[in-house]
């Protein structure tokens, strides 16, 4: 069942927050909104991929 919520929630997030890959984003120069949102989204993919 958690495994199902993290495939739906990284499914939600693909859609509704932007790709920072595909900007070409530099880390270095990142806001702190940028990075908690990167990590955000990691959580996420690790949690649905387990």
């Amino acid at each position: 069942m958690k495994k199902q919520f993290f495939k739906f929630l990284a499914k939600t997030n693909k859609v509704l927050l932007p790709s920072f890959t595909k900007r070409g984003l530099n880390l270095a120069k990142a806001s702190k909104w940028q990075l908690a949102l990167i990590g955000w989204r990691y959580y996420v993919t690790i949690r649905a991929l387990d």
